[in-house]
């Protein structure tokens, strides 16, 4: 479906913005706009997200252009499935079972990415931790399957701005990506995903409440996790 955008005059804009629904059948749409170096709109299991590769240096400037966001706000990765996290991050010193248990979920992992990492190094430089997600939520994850690498994930919003639940959310945002996805208005509210820092042996951190603590914090401390409560 192409929408006229209107600018604040009521004069109504040549740009055309494709919203499709967020299934499968637009799934290979949706991969060759990232391999192409697009940023895309998608809905996740908790908001939706302007999502490019994230190996793509253009790409994910041009995220932190549509956001007003300043680059020394990182952004996370989404990969399709937990075995993949392995590529990207560290994760052999984690519980066996743990990250099946966590992930699929609204839930962002933040790990060290390790010298094995094949991220570029253009993504959040100087950080040695990546967050990373795995969202229940097919569609986002056939993408990033698809295009063979991570996807780089933010909220859908102008930085500071509301998140987004809705596509109406960010319309005055739609001119900026290659395609948006509709999967409705999501109902997991606006808090986000939970942000765990699991970078240390045997330890966990809150570091964003989100939408799933207390389900993230039982399953972690089920495998023998402590909280992190040094404050470093």
């Amino acid at each position: 479906m192409g929408w006229s955008l209107e600018n604040p005059d009521g004069d109504v804009e040549t740009k055309k913005v494709s919203v499709s629904p967020a299934t499968e059948d637009y799934g290979q749409e949706a991969i060759e706009a990232i391999r192409a170096g697009k940023v895309i709109a998608v809905p996740t299991d908790t908001l939706y997200g302007f999502a490019c590769d994230a190996c793509s240096a253009e790409a994910v400037n041009r995220i932190y252009e549509i956001k007003g966001r300043k680059h020394t706000s990182p952004l996370a990765i989404c990969v399709g499935d937990v075995h993949d996290i392995k590529h990207y991050a560290v994760t052999d010193h984690l519980p066996l079972g743990l990250l099946d248990c966590l992930l699929p979920g609204p839930v962002t992992l933040v790990l060290r990415r390790g010298e094995s990492s094949i991220l570029e190094k253009s993504l959040n430089p100087g950080l040695e931790s990546i967050g990373v997600r795995v969202p229940d939520c097919n569609f986002i994850r056939v993408i990033a399957r698809g295009s063979r690498s991570a996807l780089a994930l933010t909220s859908a919003n102008l930085s500071g701005q509301p998140s987004s639940i809705d596509i109406k959310d960010f319309e005055n945002l739609w001119e900026h990506c290659a395609y948006v996805y509709d999967g409705g208005i999501l109902p997991a509210g606006r808090a986000g995903s939970t942000v765990v820092d699991l970078t240390k042996l045997g330890k966990y951190k809150i570091l964003r409440p989100g939408s799933a603590k207390e389900e993230t914090v039982a399953i972690l401390e089920r495998h023998s996790l402590l909280e992190d409560g040094t404050g470093a």
